[in-house]
């Protein structure tokens, strides 16, 4: 009972917090729906009680908040269906649609008890902060810049964004190190939170980390482990997402979810549904310039055997022609000989026969002279002969060299590296070599390879040549 003192009434604190909690007894008997952040759960394994602080916040300000209580028997309940249908427990800083009850006790004051929390009101308030960040990286002309950059025609430089004990992370590792084509890669962990409300600071910081050594890598991939929705609720984030979408390296993702896909899985360069399928395109990427690149070297390799299979059987059909020609002259030289070795037989007996009676001696000394200037003079042919022969094979030899050499040198200008050199280029549309504009649309993406470098392009238009129509 309140006490009189000098015309006034007193209340003892008890009687004053006793008379609140009447009244608010009285006046909010009902329980209610509330909706409200969930600042912190504080909750407490030993009793398995929770204390979550409630707020409400505008414009990222705090204009309400409360004390709350989740008994221990009620949490395992919520819990439980949080779980169900979230695949997530319930966790700080997730916005909640609760049914209490207002209570106040003289000891610890005004607070809510939680009798329910309806999980699919928070899935639905997920995805309107998921939309809010869609439209706001649109409206700012951001949403595709990431998308816009040009990867590596071999992307083998990877900076990665993961958690060492991830499975995720392992099984990407797996697939690029161990890959059956051996196939080189350079990839670099960066080890970050991710998911939580820890989530978004780590990975920028990260990401930031990358851009102070972007000329290292090529790409940067995000790589998780599987999740619920709610797990991924940072990447619904409107700072990491504008952070990867602005991000100068293309950044590729494999969170690895199969529901629905999360902003930064959209303004990222490339999103694969799991690390291993990310680790895929990354060996693709290899698969669609090796193979064309070995079509073209086997078909090198079989037009260099085939000349030079032709220029062996040029070089024996000459052998065998210079051998015929040279027997032949040696053969007809020597029938020659034999015939003037007949004629001077003859005309020597026929000498001696005629004219015996001049002086024998001086017409054997004129036949001697006579047969020696023979002799030298078919002893001066055939040493002329012989010389014609061999400058005659030495200069067939040499022709012969010289085209070879000259068929060598066409091969090596049909090598691939030599005619990039050139100032020409290789344009590929669809992994395949491009020799027409049949086929080819406006939009279509066109990879040129140069002799240092790689250009990704789109075509804007495709115009044939007039006497190709």
């Amino acid at each position: 009972m309140p006490e009189k003192l000098n015309d006034r009434t007193i209340f003892s604190l008890l009687e004053v917090t006793r008379s609140i909690q009447r009244t608010l007894s009285d006046r909010y008997a009902s329980s209610f729906w509330i909706k409200a952040e969930m600042n912190k759960l504080n909750h407490y394994p030993q009793s398995g009680h929770c204390y979550p602080d409630l707020v409400e916040k505008t414009d990222g300000k705090i204009v309400a908040e409360m004390r709350s209580t989740i008994w221990r028997d009620d949490f395992q309940r919520i819990n439980e269906n949080f779980q169900h249908v979230l695949h997530e427990p319930l966790k700080n800083g997730i916005k909640i649609l609760f049914c209490a009850q207002i209570t106040f006790s003289p000891v610890y004051g005004l607070s809510l008890r939680i009798l329910e929390i309806d999980p699919s009101w928070s899935l639905g308030e997920l995805e309107k902060e998921k939309q809010q960040t869609i439209e706001k990286l649109h409206k700012e002309g951001i949403f595709n810049a990431n998308k816009a950059l040009s990867l590596s025609l071999l992307p083998k430089r990877i900076a990665v964004i993961s958690v060492e004990t991830s499975k995720g992370y392992a099984d990407f590792h797996k697939m690029i190190v161990g890959n059956e084509w051996g196939y080189r890669f350079f990839h670099m962990l960066f080890t970050a939170v991710l998911q939580g409300e820890n989530a978004v600071e780590s990975i920028i910081g990260q990401l930031e980390r990358i851009r102070s050594v972007m000329h290292h890598f090529d790409a940067v991939a995000i790589i998780r482990g599987g999740g619920g929705d709610i797990g991924l609720t940072c990447y619904n984030n409107y700072l990491l997402s504008k952070t990867i979408a602005l991000f100068p390296l293309p950044v590729i993702t494999g969170i690895g979810h199969s529901t629905n896909e999360t902003v930064a899985e959209m303004v990222a360069f490339k999103n694969a549904i799991t690390p291993t399928e990310l680790a895929d395109f990354l060996i693709q990427k290899f698969h669609n310039f090796t193979v064309p690149v070995q079509h073209a070297q086997d078909i090198l390799a079989s037009k260099v055997f085939g000349l030079i299979q032709d220029e062996k059987l040029k070089v024996l059909n000459a052998v065998r022609y210079f051998r015929s020609v040279t027997m032949s002259d040696i053969v007809r030289h020597k029938n020659e000989i034999l015939n003037e070795m007949r004629e001077i037989q003859q005309r020597s007996r026929f000498f001696i026969q005629h004219k015996r009676e001049r002086d024998i001696h001086q017409h054997v000394i004129v036949l001697e002279k006579g047969v020696r200037q023979i002799l030298m003079s078919k002893r001066q042919f055939l040493a002329s002969a012989n010389l014609n022969l061999a400058g005659n094979t030495h200069k067939f030899i040499l022709g012969e060299i010289f085209n070879i050499e000259s068929a060598e040198k066409s091969v090596s200008l049909l090598d691939p590296v030599n005619i990039l050199n050139r100032g020409y280029s290789i344009t590929l549309a669809k992994g395949k070599g491009l020799k027409s504009v049949e086929g080819i649309g406006s939009g279509e993406q066109l990879t040129t390879i140069l002799a240092d470098g790689t250009i990704i392009s789109t075509t804007s238009s495709v115009k044939k040549n007039r006497k190709n129509e």
